[in-house]
C-alpha cells in the first residue's frame, strides 16, 4: 500500500525546498511527482508548467506532464506532450503507448494499428511484446509469460500494461482485473503509483 504518511514528508521537504529555489525547476518536478503520487492531478500539472516556464529546454523530457494530462482528461494535450518527448527518443515504447492511450479516450476518435507510432526497436524484451499488445500482433498470455520470467518488475509492468489495453479497447472488467492484480507487486516506481492512482480514480 501506498505510504502516504512518507509522501506528505516529501511533498513538505519540496515546499520547503522550492521556497528557497523558487527558480530552480528542479523542486517543481519533484513536487510535480510527489503531487501526482497523491493523486493531486492539477497541481502536479502545475508544477510541471512552473518547471518548463524556468527552463524550456525541460520540454521534450517531462513524461510525467504526459501521464497527469491523461488523468486530468487532457487527452490531446497529454498525446502532444508524448509526441514532443518522442522527438528526443523515438524508440521509447511506453511513451508511444501512452500516447494511444490519450488518443483512444478522445471522443469521436477512431483507434486503429495506424494510431500506434512505429517503434522499430526496444532492447527490453517485455517492452517490445507491450508494444506488440497494443499494435495486436501478439496475445496477453504472450505478454504475461515475459513479464513472469523478469521477475516482479516484469510480473507488475505486464499486468499495468494488460490492464490498459483492456481498457483502451472498452473491456473493462478485464482491465479492472489486471490493472488491481498489477499492484499486487509492490514497486517504488513512479508507474506503481499511476497503478494506484488509477484505481483510485476509476473507484476500482
Amino acid at each position: 500500500m501506498i505510504n502516504e504518511t512518507e509522501l506528505q514528508e516529501k511533498l513538505t521537504y519540496w515546499n520547503n525546498y522550492i521556497k528557497i529555489n523558487p527558480h530552480e525547476p528542479k523542486g517543481y518536478v519533484q513536487r510535480g511527482m510527489i503531487h501526482f503520487k497523491l493523486a493531486n492531478i492539477e497541481q502536479s500539472i502545475t508544477d510541471f508548467d512552473c518547471a518548463e516556464t524556468l527552463d524550456s529546454s525541460l520540454t521534450p523530457y517531462l513524461w510525467q506532464r504526459g501521464l497527469s494530462y491523461f488523468y486530468a482528461q487532457r487527452y490531446l494535450e497529454g498525446a502532444k506532450q508524448f509526441e514532443i518527448d518522442l522527438t528526443v527518443n523515438s524508440q521509447d515504447v511506453e511513451e508511444t503507448v501512452w500516447r494511444y492511450l490519450c488518443l483512444s479516450q478522445c471522443q469521436n476518435y477512431t483507434i486503429n494499428n495506424n494510431k500506434l507510432l512505429v517503434v522499430k526497436n526496444d532492447s527490453k524484451k517485455l517492452l517490445n511484446k507491450i508494444y506488440q499488445l497494443f499494435a495486436n500482433t501478439c496475445q496477453v498470455n504472450e505478454v504475461l509469460n515475459v513479464g513472469k520470467k523478469e521477475g516482479v518488475k516484469g510480473n507488475f509492468y505486464a499486468h499495468l500494461y494488460v490492464g490498459l489495453y483492456y481498457e483502451s479497447q472498452g473491456n473493462i472488467e478485464d482491465a479492472k482485473i489486471y490493472l488491481i492484480k498489477s499492484l499486487e507487486y509492490q514497486l517504488d516506481d513512479y508507474m506503481w503509483y499511476l497503478a494506484h492512482v488509477h484505481k483510485y480514480l476509476r473507484n476500482w
